[in-house]
């Protein structure tokens, strides 16, 4: 509740505020101290003591004319100097003015030459001022709009400014100050009245250009993100586009045809290779996939993917041709270092680190040269980082080929490569396919019969026969005892690819292979025997296209 109550009165005889006690109870004096301070005091009974209710000035700025004529004078900037010219003014004394003494007020700038009657002169607005000492102002109609009060301004010369003043009860109307405008403050805390203040042509041109900046500016500001957003939805819509079109084309010019009857198809197997030839006479090898392949669109994408970004000569391209030439030793291998070549770069020296976790004689190419190429990329997997092993629940890829951590556990890593590689150095060699029965009790794997006859020193007798003579023993044996350094049960025994290629290229002593993996097959007579290969040619991602085998 307020102590006083306040009543304003306007008239055309007089303009007053008067303020009033209510409360009885209250005594309230008013005195001005030794240095100008106004202050009221009241005094109630209970309290026993005159308590300070009110005083004026507050503030610097209070003090009537502070910062002298046609200037401001900023209520909230406390601790620094608060005044500023008007719009078109200066500082009268300006040494003044530097030592925070702004007394002397302002003057219209001397560079200004034109004068402000009848000579271009225009006004510019002052916002959110508390208006100058009204002692110099007079009203003019309560009825007019802002520019009748800017035109009954401007038809008398001695008309420093004008503000749109709204009366309680009497609407808005206009306020015109002659001559020197005082006391003007300002405070950005409230909105007050705009003053529009009388101004040469020089600063009205002047005031003009700096709004039209800051339009410009604004209207940049507000501009400079839409049109950037815009230009992303029209990229991003662009985007979306092309991706759904190159889907569209991709899907068009790459079908997968179910036609188990087709007289192109050349191999056998689930997922078959056919040969087939372009209009420039080039042979391919097509990739077809049957109704009960697992492998679909994904596998395949991610297959030429995985191509698309390496470049290796023992890594198949996409157009290679193939076809079945005898093999004498030597070339076999040279075959068997070009594949160690090619698993070593993908786990290597290539810009990623590739478990290709598929590798078979099968997905071995050969071109007319007869070097291998690494193919089917469908289950390879890329690893990021310093990463060197991963876990999956879908296990993929062809039993015999498969490592014991992948097969039972779903963990795979480098050495898994490396386990198919050595299954596939043992076949290269011997001519036999893994999981085939070697030995009837217990029936053997290839790894387990190999085993055993290097066990027993005869390894050179798995050596396939048609190679007759024409082999070199030392080599052979070599190979077959990297094998079975491959093939060993446990990852962390197996040697790295980089190992495999120093070893297969060099003189050097090779360790003593461990007991292998996978040693026997499942039979009806051995259905007790705890490791041992599945039944089953291949898994349902097989691609056959070229593949080693006996004579």
């Amino acid at each position: 509740m307020s102590l006083f109550t306040s009543t304003f009165v306007n008239d055309p005889d007089e303009i007053y505020c008067e303020s009033t006690v209510p409360d009885d109870s209250y005594l309230l004096r008013s005195i001005v101290d030794h240095s100008g301070v106004t202050k009221a005091l009241t005094w109630r009974e209970s309290d026993g003591r005159w308590k300070e209710y009110w005083k004026y000035p507050q503030f610097e700025c209070h003090y009537y004319g502070y910062c002298g004529a046609y200037s401001t004078c900023e209520l909230a900037n406390v601790n620094e100097f608060g005044c500023a010219c008007l719009p078109g003014f200066e500082p009268k004394y300006p040494l003044e003015w530097s030592t925070r003494d702004g007394s002397g007020g302002c003057v219209r700038k001397r560079l200004h030459t034109s004068s402000v009657c009848n000579h271009g002169e225009g006004f510019v607005k002052v916002e959110r001022v508390i208006l100058p000492d009204t002692s110099a102002a007079a009203w003019v109609d309560m009825s007019k709009s802002r520019a009748d009060c800017e035109v009954e301004c401007k038809r008398n010369c001695s008309c420093s400014a004008y503000a749109i003043i709204g009366i309680p009860g009497k609407g808005d109307g206009c306020l015109n100050w002659y001559n020197e405008l005082v006391d003007i403050k300002y405070d950005r805390r409230v909105e007050n009245h705009d003053l529009y203040v009388r101004v040469d042509a020089y600063e009205l041109a002047g005031n003009k250009r700096k709004l039209n900046g800051s339009r410009e500016k604004t209207m940049l500001a507000i501009l400079a993100p839409s049109i950037a957003l815009l230009l992303f939805l029209i990229s991003l819509t662009a985007y979306l586009r092309l991706k759904k079109r190159a889907k569209k084309e991709f899907d068009s010019d790459v079908g997968f045809k179910d036609n188990p009857n087709s007289s192109s198809q050349a191999m056998n197997g689930e997922n078959s290779t056919p040969l087939q030839h372009l209009a420039n006479g080039l042979e391919v090898a097509i990739k077809r996939l049957s109704r009960s392949s697992g492998q679909g669109t994904e596998e395949f994408k991610n297959e030429v993917m995985v191509i698309a970004k390496l470049q290796h000569r023992n890594l198949v391209k996409l157009l290679d041709e193939s076809r079945r030439l005898l093999l004498d030793w030597r070339k076999r291998f040279d075959i068997i270092v070009g594949i160690a070549r090619g698993i070593l770069y993908l786990h290597q020296d290539s810009r990623l680190r590739i478990i290709h976790r598929d590798l078979k004689c099968s997905n071995i190419l050969l071109d007319a040269e007869m070097n291998p190429k690494i193919s089917d990329f469908g289950m390879a997997k890329i690893f990021e980082g310093n990463q060197t092993e991963d876990r999956t629940m879908r296990v993929v890829g062809t039993f015999g080929y498969m490592s014991p951590e992948y097969a039972v556990l779903g963990n795979f890593s480098v050495k898994s490569d490396v386990f198919s590689f050595g299954v596939m150095l043992l076949e290269i060699v011997s001519g036999k396919k893994n999981n085939r029965f070697y030995q009837q009790d217990p029936p053997l794997t290839l790894i387990g019969y190999v085993w055993e006859l290097w066990r027993e020193e005869k390894a050179l007798e798995i050596v396939d026969p048609s190679l007759t003579e024409l082999y070199d023993p030392r080599e052979a044996l070599k190979c077959i005892q990297i094998g079975l350094l491959c093939v060993q049960e446990d990852a962390t025994d197996r040697p790295s690819m980089l190992a495999v290629v120093f070893m297969l290229s060099n003189e050097t002593e090779i360790p003593s292979p461990k007991q292998p993996a996978f040693l026997f097959r499942k039979s009806e007579n051995n259905p007790d025997i705890a490791l041992y290969v599945e039944d089953g040619q291949c898994s349902v991602n097989e691609v056959t296209i070229t593949e080693i085998a006996c004579r």
